[in-house]
């Protein structure tokens, strides 16, 4: 007699952890593709800001390599921008592994003669109000980028100001600006000594 009240228990548990289990299931597989959309669109918005002109389908013609960059065995994905089926640039989405907090996401648009068009942030965990300054909803920092090449500024003062080198950090946080500059200068450095295709 004692065990049909543990047994109706356990029944009980075992249907509301089935139930549960169903919910949490059906919840991850609609948020999915909500996520993947958005990440998308932020990539979109991101590639619109570095740059413009291009007439391919800049999303689809994306391929991917794999190489080690930032001391790391990584797959990037390169997206070329064309003009009438002539590449004129190339967006770099890479992982600097290195961030404060760990790994950050960036995208490094550069032409073809190796003058950046840009870097922005596709994801991070940066300090907020510190590190998430290299945001460009939160600062302007990450723009100065544009136009610099490996001889502009030499290499040498690739670094921020505190290490020697000509480009400014946060009040407070001199790690992450020391990752985006070190990220920027390496996939440049890389590309220039390795074919892209």
């Amino acid at each position: 007699m004692t065990s049909n009240p543990i047994l109706k228990a356990g029944a009980l548990l075992l249907i509301f952890t089935a139930i549960s289990i169903f919910f949490v299931a059906l919840t991850q597989d609609t948020t999915k593709e909500k996520i993947k959309y958005n990440e998308d669109q932020l990539l979109i918005k991101r590639l619109g800001e570095l740059v413009s002109g291009y007439d391919n389908n800049i999303l689809e013609d994306k391929f991917s390599k794999e190489i080690k960059l930032h001391g790391l065995q990584q797959k990037v994905g390169v997206y070329p921008a064309k003009q009438q089926g002539k590449t004129f640039a190339y967006l770099i989405e890479h992982t600097y592994p290195n961030g404060y907090n760990g790994n950050i996401r960036l995208l490094t648009g550069f032409d073809t003669k190796h003058q950046l068009l840009g870097v922005r942030v596709i994801t991070h965990k940066e300090t907020p109000g510190l590190g998430d300054k290299i945001e460009t909803r939160k600062s302007d920092w990450i723009k100065q980028f544009s136009g610099l090449s490996l001889s502009n500024p030499s290499q040498g003062n690739w670094k921020v100001k505190r290490d020697g080198g000509v480009f400014d950090s946060f009040t407070g946080a001199t790690i992450t600006p020391r990752a985006i500059v070190s990220a920027a200068y390496q996939v440049l450095l890389y590309f220039t000594q390795h074919e892209i295709n």
